[in-house]
């Protein structure tokens, strides 16, 4: 009887990824991000605004496809943030929804959020297409930073103090951002490689 190998550990194992969520998600997109990750060992977390509730389940923006969410980002402080790797802002109406406050003297929770990330060096950041829209009310926190974004938000971004990059992808330190949601695999990669940079380092060198 021949015994198959075991599969090699992913290069995500033992990591977490955070996907913020809201109505009118990319159904294509959210299901990428979790099946890309997980292929590499990480578990991915949905994450949303509960107000107060238990769960939430939400509709895609094409098929209207259901997707129940039930963790709070309210409750990621700096110890539950410290134990994700990476916070992904995905494609859709998520960044606008999540950026509503029922108090305007106020920054929306996942605002708060955010600002409780930027100030974690070693959690990836990343934005996909319309995400960077959720950092309207906090622009300090890519103020001098490259990013890049769909062609409808390029004057707000500029606006916010940011550097727009006519490119697919950038990655600027612990900040990704993507500009549609069709690069989302782009995306994925370079959360992967800054996540793990040795195979790409070896492969260079391989090259070399």
């Amino acid at each position: 009887m021949t015994t198959q190998p075991s599969p090699a550990p992913g290069r995500l194992e033992g990591k977490r990824i955070g996907l913020l969520m809201e109505n009118d998600f990319v159904e294509e997109e959210i299901s990428y991000y979790q099946r890309r990750f997980a292929e590499e060992g990480a578990e991915v977390v949905l994450l949303t605004r509960l107000w107060g509730r238990p769960s939430l389940t939400f509709a895609g923006a094409e098929q209207r496809a259901p997707m129940t969410v039930s963790e709070d980002l309210e409750a990621l402080d700096y110890t539950e943030l410290s134990r994700l790797s990476a916070l992904i802002v995905p494609s859709g109406q998520v960044a606008d929804r999540l950026r509503y406050s029922e108090d305007v003297e106020q920054l929306a929770p996942a605002v708060e959020l955010m600002r409780r990330a930027f100030r974690l060096p070693n959690l990836i950041k990343g934005f996909s297409c319309h995400g960077l829209l959720l950092l309207s009310a906090a622009p300090e926190l890519v103020r001098g930073r490259e990013v890049t974004c769909h062609n409808n938000l390029v004057g707000d971004v500029r606006n916010m103090g940011a550097v727009y990059t006519n490119q697919d992808v950038v990655v600027d330190g612990d900040l990704v951002t993507g500009r549609t949601v069709a690069e989302c695999h782009l995306l994925a990669r370079s959360v992967i490689e800054l996540l793990d940079p040795v195979p790409a380092l070896a492969a260079a060198d391989g090259a070399s």
